[in-house]
């Protein structure tokens, strides 16, 4: 067992880690193709531990509480759509729904107010020409995020790869307000700070409050790098406000 903590830089929802960069960490040590659950929202700021249990690694909280478990996969991963070009991508990026409209505007992955090199500024939009839902951007890692050989850490791969499948069914359906429950994926090969990358996403399947997504990665040349399945949970309505509740609000 270890002890992590899961810094605020690595924020999701503002006071919840980001899901992709918490199923990288559940992925780690493991081979092949991963599924990582996550079972409740990531404290941020606080100690956890990791533990290697039955073939796989489990995330706990305060008294033992499971937080996300990560094993070998239990799903198949998707045939991701052809690579578009370098300046489809960039193009696609600069219709980022978030640039416009305050989304997640703090989020490790898609936070269009964080600077490069503390968030990933990963920002899909629309890409002209493709099926409906599919979006696109470029992405280049930074060094902050890579190691002496500029290697960028699986679990920082995870998130880049993380809120592009939401923004795929944003794109599809004109509304907001999903959690990532689940994420399977692998790296097929080393993704280099200072590189300019492909970002894919599209969406696949929606399943009464599931909405399924695939996301992939590719080098300059249309190599594919990584490529991952996602179950995304859509939020249900907010309760409504008692009467009383409702009348002292508009006092």
């Amino acid at each position: 067992m270890s002890k992590i903590t899961i810094g605020r830089q690595f924020c999701g929802p503002p006071n919840s880690g980001n899901g992709g960069y918490v199923c990288g960490i559940l992925a780690d040590g493991l081979d092949g193709p991963v599924t990582a659950v996550l079972r409740a929202p990531i404290p941020l700021d606080v100690g956890l531990a990791l533990e290697a249990r039955d073939g796989g690694n489990v995330l706990l909280g305060e008294a033992d509480a499971l937080i996300g478990q990560g094993g070998p996969a239990t799903q198949e991963l998707p045939e991701p759509p052809a690579a578009p070009s370098l300046e489809a991508a960039r193009a696609a990026g600069l219709r980022h729904i978030g640039l416009t409209q305050r989304i997640h505007p703090i989020c490790f992955t898609c936070g269009a107010e964080r600077e490069d090199g503390d968030g990933l500024r990963v920002l899909p939009g629309r890409l002209e020409g493709a099926e409906t839902g599919v979006v696109a951007c470029t992405w280049t890692p930074h060094a902050n995020f890579a190691d002496a050989k500029g290697a960028v850490a699986p679990e920082v791969v995870w998130a880049a790869l993380d809120c592009p499948g939401y923004f795929a069914w944003v794109e599809t359906e004109g509304r907001h307000g999903a959690l990532l429950g689940t994420m399977t994926g692998e790296i097929a090969a080393p993704v280099k700070a200072g590189e300019e990358y492909v970002v894919v996403a599209w969406p696949i399947l929606k399943d009464g409050r599931k909405e399924i997504a695939g996301t992939a990665l590719f080098d300059r040349a249309g190599r594919l790098m990584a490529r991952f399945h996602q179950v995304w949970i859509v939020l249900g309505p907010r309760p409504m406000a008692s009467a009383p509740a409702a009348e002292a609000a508009s006092a």
